[in-house]
């Protein structure tokens, strides 16, 4: 439904309040902050410890591995995914159809909403881990950067997988776990299509310690992931536009 009555603004504040009542449960909060204090332990762990090897470099390898290889994609792959794909699935989402309103409001409302929740569940974590860790100040700046532009365009994905599929857990662990993890050390092309290649390059430009895939400068680390999030909500957009909901 195009040139609805109901103000852009005004749409996306319904979506995004009734979206966090949806997405605030005490088992995703308490099972994802459980992951954030595991890393949290191990980093300590590893800060602490007095194995050979440069400390700085442990230090960014296991922020990178864990936090943006895991903690981020998974974090905001639950909450991103659930925002419209819940709310499809169960034929709530047929109550803000009720309002007259255009649909891309709705998916930046819905992503806005997935942010939101998502952030302190990636950033809190990974910025108590690289301080614990002990790799230097600037692991920690790199790691706020990363983990802010990281939720930013997984959740952007993830709402726009949550719209095409069925399972959309499963789809999105498969691309993290399969695309990002495996296929995407295969070559350059892959490389690019993954995420955790731009986070990467983020944290290589920050602190200089060389990671996999991260070979791109910190503009594109930081540019080319925005342009990624603002094509998916389209994307979404269009795809919300031809949705029936019923």
């Amino acid at each position: 439904m195009s040139g609805g009555s109901v103000a852009p603004g005004r749409a996306m504040a319904l979506t995004y309040g009734l979206v966090v009542r949806q997405l605030v449960t005490r088992g995703r909060l308490f099972a994802l902050a459980a992951v954030g204090v595991v890393m949290v332990i191990v980093a300590a762990a590893v800060g602490a410890s007095d194995a050979d090897g440069d400390p700085v470099e442990r230090g960014v390898r296991l922020i990178s591995d864990l936090g943006f290889t895991a903690l981020v994609p998974i974090v905001a792959l639950v909450f991103a995914a659930a925002s419209l794909g819940d709310m499809r699935e169960d034929g709530t989402l047929v109550y803000l159809w009720l309002r007259p309103m255009d649909r891309w409001p709705v998916v930046v409302g819905a992503w806005a909403a997935a942010v939101t929740v998502s952030l302190p569940l990636t950033v809190i974590p990974l910025l108590v881990s690289s301080i614990v860790v002990d790799a230097g100040g600037a692991l920690v700046g790199a790691t706020l950067l990363a983990a802010v532009v990281g939720t930013l365009v997984y959740s952007a994905l993830f709402v726009l997988v949550g719209l095409l599929v069925k399972n959309a857990i499963v789809w999105g662990l498969a691309y993290v776990l399969l695309w990002e993890g495996l296929v995407a050390g295969f070559g350059t092309f892959a490389a690019r299509l993954a995420i955790r290649g731009y986070t990467r390059s983020i944290i290589t430009d920050r602190t200089g310690i060389d990671l996999d895939l991260g070979d791109l400068s910190l503009a594109a680390g930081v540019t080319v992931p925005l342009i990624v999030a603002v094509v998916a909500i389209a994307v979404s957009s269009i795809r919300l536009q031809s949705m029936e909901v019923a």
